[in-house]
C-alpha cells in the first residue's frame, strides 16, 4: 500500500482522519473483490500525486474488518469510493471506474487548494523597503531628493559675479568662465581681468587705530 494511503484500523481512527483534513477520499474494498484489486493502483497513484496533509487525505477501509464504518455510509458494493468534506459525502463513485474516480479526486483537490495560503510577491528579510524608515530611526531623505547639495541657482543667475567669490568648485568654474569671456573680447586683457567683477578681491586686514 502507498505511504500516502492510510489504512483505517477502527471507527475512532476513521473519525480522527476525517476531522484532521478538509477532504478525505475513502476506498471501501474487500480482499476477495477482483475489481478492487484492479482499481487499487489507480487510487494509490492519485493519492501519491494529490495528497496534501490537512487538505486532502486518502484512506482505505476493509469492509469486512471495519463493518461499523461501512454501515455508517451504507456501503453495499465494492469498490465504492467516497469523497468526504468533513463527514459529509460530496461525491460517490461505484465500481472500478478509473475515469470517474480521477475526475472526482481532481475536483476535490482543486477545491482544497483554494484555501491554501498564497505565496507573497515581496521578499522577506531584514532589508529595507523603498520609502521606509531605517530600523530604529526616522527616515533620512536622500541628498538627491532634499536638494541640500545643489547650488543656489537664483543667486547664480541674478548676480553671477558675487556668486563666483566663494571657494567651492562651482564658484571656481563660474569665476574662470567669467574672466575668460571678459578678457576674450578686450583689447587690454590684463586690465579687463583686474577690473572684472569676477576677479577675486583680496581682503585688507583691519589695522588698529592709534
Amino acid at each position: 500500500m502507498s505511504s500516502k494511503v492510510v489504512d483505517v484500523t477502527s471507527s475512532a481512527h476513521f473519525k480522527s482522519i476525517i476531522s484532521s483534513s478538509t477532504y478525505t477520499v475513502v476506498d471501501f474494498y474487500a480482499d476477495w473483490c477482483g475489481p478492487c484489486k484492479v482499481i487499487s493502483p489507480v487510487f494509490e497513484q492519485l493519492a501519491a500525486a494529490e495528497s496534501k496533509p490537512g487538505r486532502i487525505v486518502f484512506a482505505k477501509v476493509n469492509v469486512d474488518n471495519q463493518r461499523d464504518v461501512a454501515s455508517t455510509y451504507g456501503i453495499s458494493a465494492m469498490p465504492t469510493f467516497l469523497i468526504l468534506k468533513g463527514s459529509s459525502v460530496k461525491e460517490t463513485v461505484r465500481g472500478a471506474n478509473a475515469t470517474a474516480l480521477r475526475t472526482a479526486i481532481l475536483s476535490a483537490a482543486a477545491d482544497a487548494a483554494k484555501g491554501a495560503p498564497k505565496a507573497s510577491a515581496s521578499f522577506s528579510g531584514s532589508g529595507q523597503t523603498l520609502g521606509s524608515a531605517p530600523t530604529g530611526g526616522q527616515a533620512t531623505p536622500s541628498r538627491a531628493v532634499s536638494g541640500d547639495w545643489l547650488p543656489n541657482f537664483g543667486a547664480l543667475f541674478s548676480s553671477p559675479a558675487q556668486f563666483s567669490q566663494g571657494r567651492g568648485t562651482l564658484q571656481t568654474v563660474v569665476r574662470f568662465l567669467g574672466l575668460y569671456f571678459t578678457t576674450l573680447f578686450s583689447l587690454i586683457p590684463d586690465e579687463a581681468a583686474r577690473d572684472s567683477a569676477f576677479a577675486v578681491r583680496a581682503t585688507q586686514p583691519r589695522g588698529r587705530k592709534i
